[in-house]
């Protein structure tokens, strides 16, 4: 029997009336893209979500890379100069930080210094991932001042209000003491991930000079190049070569390096999870398989009577697995795809449904996703060779469910399939 063959005759049973056995590789095939939905959507969610929080981080925390000093960040302004007119490089701010207390009229609470030129956030990656909620991003003295929308509604700052922020200060005897400053409230923002924004009080590079002490501060340069997730550790070189042996240059990669791995690690965990789901439902198709070789025991007796090799049968049910296989995974990946593009509104619609009856039984509005852990809005993020690697995966694991049936089937002797029938 010649492969063309086989191949048509499993195509007949997959697509043909359902008392010939064809309800048994069709019932597989769906369970199969049952099963693929999830995994194709939690592959997209979880892509977006790493994606978009290291981007936030990129672009409003660490940069692409960050520069430091071991003489003293005196010499920052200098390299500034240098790495800005290195071709590949958006820009370099002198950003210097410190911790503090801040005091409204609502109370007091801790927060996280960030002094560095208003041009930081004004620059393209920046301002795609920067909302404002309410003022303006840029600071004109150095007596105002940017605060986080958590830190904000904690100590009831709004635009206008004077706060007042606590710093230590280091004395030239080495003694250190307290020192507050008024800063007036000119924005209120956010970076959309709580955990990155949730500290955040931002004055400018001015502001930072008058109220935090070398001793007390940390201060680096901030760099961002064209292309962070392909150039990065080339351009670290890059850098390297140009400075100072004074100095140090750290990719982004390295100063996420444990938040990176843990990202990784629980994407990995949840995809190994939904493939033991694909796993299962391949085994239906060895049972649709055995089912088959059942229906179809008259089918095999004429054709091994006609001349058909016990290969040639086996490769009917081989090619008949591979084809439900293949089926389930099409419909499977299509649905899940589909699904995935649009899971923003299917959260907030889910979200707004489970919240009526919550509201009915007088309990608070349902958070699927809460802002304080996950981002607010998912990025749509398709790993095209992962989704490939899935499919490739669900069809090898259709095709060795089915093996043992498919070789049974081939070694099924006509005569006492004739006389059982």
């Amino acid at each position: 029997m010649k492969a063309r063959s086989s191949f048509f005759i499993a195509i007949r049973y997959l697509l043909g009336r359902a008392h010939e056995g064809g309800r048994y590789l069709r019932g597989a095939a769906a369970g199969i893209a049952v099963s693929l939905v999830p995994i194709i959507v939690t592959l997209i969610v979880a892509d977006g979500m790493i994606r978009g929080i290291i981007d936030r981080y990129m672009e409003l925390g660490t940069g692409h890379l960050q520069v430091f000093s071991f003489v003293g960040a005196d010499g920052l302004n200098g390299a500034a100069e240098k790495i800005r007119g290195i071709d590949g490089v958006r820009g370099a701010w002198l950003e210097q930080r410190g911790m503090g207390v801040l005091v409204g009229k609502k109370g007091k609470t801790g927060a996280s210094i960030r002094a560095i030129d208003s041009s930081f956030w004004e620059d393209p990656g920046s301002s795609d991932y920067l909302e404002i909620i309410a003022g303006t991003a840029r600071l004109e003295t150095g007596r105002e001042m940017m605060l986080g929308e958590s830190l904000a509604a904690s100590i009831g700052a709004e635009i206008g209000d004077t706060v007042r922020l606590m710093t230590i200060l280091a004395g030239d005897n080495g003694r250190t003491m307290p020192q507050i400053v008024p800063f007036t409230v000119s924005g209120i923002v956010s970076s959309g991930y709580h955990e990155l924004d949730a500290l955040w009080c931002i004055i400018s590079g001015e502001g930072g000079r008058r109220i935090l002490s070398q001793e007390t501060s940390s201060s680096s340069l901030i760099v961002k190049i064209d292309n962070p997730y392909n150039k990065a550790n080339a351009m670290a070189l890059t850098l390297h070569l140009n400075l100072d042996a004074g100095f140090s240059v750290f990719t982004w990669k390295d100063l996420m390096r444990s938040q990176y791995s843990s990202y990784e690690s629980t994407r990995q965990m949840l995809l190994l999870i939904m493939a033991l789901i694909v796993i299962v439902a391949a085994v239906n198709v060895s049972s649709a398989t055995s089912m088959l070789v059942i229906e179809r025991q008259r089918d095999i007796a004429v054709l091994k009577v006609t001349g058909a090799s016990t290969n040639g049968i086996t490769n009917v049910f081989l090619w008949g697995s591979f084809l439900t296989g293949l089926c389930g995974a099409l419909i499977g990946i299509a649905a899940g795809l589909l699904l995935g593009n649009f899971i923003n509104p299917v959260i907030r619609s889910l979200e707004k449904f489970l919240s009526f009856f919550t509201r009915l039984a007088g309990g608070s509005e349902v958070k699927i996703l809460d802002p304080g852990f996950y981002l607010e809005t998912i990025p749509i993020i398709i790993d095209w060779s992962a989704v490939f690697l899935i499919g490739l995966f669900t069809v090898l694991c259709s095709i060795l469910a089915s093996w043992l049936p498919a070789v049974r089937a081939g070694k099924l002797k006509p005569m006492e399939l004739l006389r059982k029938n």
